[in-house]
């Protein structure tokens, strides 16, 4: 298990070497590229009720993709974190500039005093961030196990869609029994289908 954990830690950083070599014009371009991705994804076009993500360090940035979400229309849902309890809840945000509030986590998140809970059988499509992920659709996250805990709990029909850089790719995701896959990646060279 310590092994496990040492080769997960080992990507982590050498994910985050990537993230510091990468110039912010070549970062931008790269993100702009995913973001037109999934604006062309038919899973996504044709959803209704979508679960996006505040990103955190050495994630695809996401804060355009929720701007343009609701340009086409789309509710949009996003985690509240109880770091705490390690558990997180999906909210409806009608308005990102006045809805979201600093989390427990140091990122903006929704405010419960005006964001209405969402069940997880209402999500049409999920896009999960990630650290590194693999061909296969195993993911690796910061490693407090969030998304590996809600995932199994969204309907079977619910597209899982990470959102990752090329270089955030690696041969293998070391995998744990708790640790759970995406369906579909989408990089800036490619849409990835769970092999």
């Amino acid at each position: 298990m310590d092994e496990v954990r040492e080769k997960k830690q080992e990507i982590r950083n050498d994910i985050a070497a990537y993230f510091k070599s990468l110039g912010s014009d070549a970062l931008a371009e790269n993100t702009r590229i995913i973001e037109n991705r999934l604006f062309e994804f038919a899973n996504f076009l044709e959803s209704k009720i979508v679960m996006l993500y505040v990103n955190a360090e050495h994630e695809v940035n996401t804060d355009n993709i929720i701007k343009r979400a609701y340009e086409y229309g789309k509710i949009v849902v996003l985690p509240a974190f109880d770091a705490p309890k390690g558990t997180m809840k999906l909210m409806k945000v009608d308005n990102p500039d006045k809805d979201l509030v600093a989390g427990s986590r140091g990122f903006a998140e929704p405010n419960p005093a005006k964001c209405k809970a969402v069940p997880l059988d209402c999500i049409d499509i999920a896009i999960v961030p990630g650290i590194a992920m693999d061909e296969k659709g195993g993911r690796l996250g910061p490693g407090d196990g969030y998304y590996d805990r809600i995932i199994p709990d969204l309907p079977m029909t619910t597209r899982k869609v990470g959102l990752v850089f090329e270089k955030q790719l690696v041969p293998q995701v070391p995998m744990e029994s708790h640790d759970k896959h995406v369906d579909i990646i989408i990089t800036e060279k490619r849409v990835i289908y769970k092999i």
